[in-house]
């Protein structure tokens, strides 16, 4: 399991050594920082989790460096800012500088360790749910299918496909240059396993081709005789 990395940005010397005791203590690495420069190069040289980002900092503020790691592109990073400045007004900036969360000073440890929590578990999540969507993206060639929105495109253009049609195509486009027998077909995409003494998937496969040949002339799904079809492009 992959330690979770902490980057402490904070110069009071006394409280970032009793945040990373008991960070330490959780089984987080703590990366300890007390001005912009410093923070900058252990962001860009290790793997970070989140950030805990004090306000009131020599030389550049705590909203300053906010707002320049997220122009630097770290954008999806969770960072949780703390200050004794805990006015609304001042939780508004913070946030509105690009914090996720902030936390006012003086706070406890297990306040602190819980918002440390939240923020990483939410961050996982996220990823998990693009991560999987990624998963659910298909392509062959000109063609791509948008398993999460349901929707097939050939050359960018929206193929309008009917739900059997995009069942269709979508077990083609999973397996190129596959030769996918009748039956099969039949049992994937119609839920049929036997044979039904009918012509539905060569009526399916011709509207399907149809509509992609609207858009394109190039010829992706070929008839094999005596066996089925397959998704391919021909030399």
């Amino acid at each position: 399991m992959d330690v979770q990395r902490i980057l402490l940005v904070e110069d009071e010397k006394n409280v970032a050594e009793v945040i990373i005791q008991g960070l330490e203590e959780d089984g987080y690495q703590v990366l300890h920082a007390s001005k912009y420069e410093d923070a900058l190069y252990k962001l860009q040289n290790n793997k970070v989790s989140l950030v805990i980002l004090d306000v009131l900092l020599p030389e550049m503020n705590g909203l300053e460096i906010c707002r320049n790691f997220r122009l630097l592109g770290y954008t999806d990073l969770p960072i949780l800012m703390v200050t004794a400045l805990g006015s609304p007004e001042n939780v508004v900036l913070g946030l509105d500088s690009g914090a996720d969360d902030y936390l006012s000073k003086p706070f406890k440890l297990i306040e602190l360790k819980a918002r440390v929590r939240t923020l990483i578990r939410r961050k996982q999540e996220i990823t998990k749910q693009v991560q999987a969507a990624e998963k659910r993206l298909f392509t062959y060639k000109f063609l791509e299918i948008d398993d999460y929105k349901k929707i097939a495109y050939a050359e960018g253009q929206d193929l309008n496909l009917t739900s059997t049609e995009y069942r269709l195509l979508l077990l083609f486009i999973q397996a190129p240059q596959k030769v996918f027998e009748r039956s099969e077909l039949l049992d994937k995409v119609w839920g049929i396993n036997f044979d039904i003494g009918s012509n539905v998937v060569d009526v399916y496969v011709n509207y399907l081709r149809k509509k992609i040949e609207k858009v394109t002339p190039i010829k992706i799904i070929h008839t094999v005789i005596g066996m089925g079809y397959v998704l391919k492009i021909e030399n």
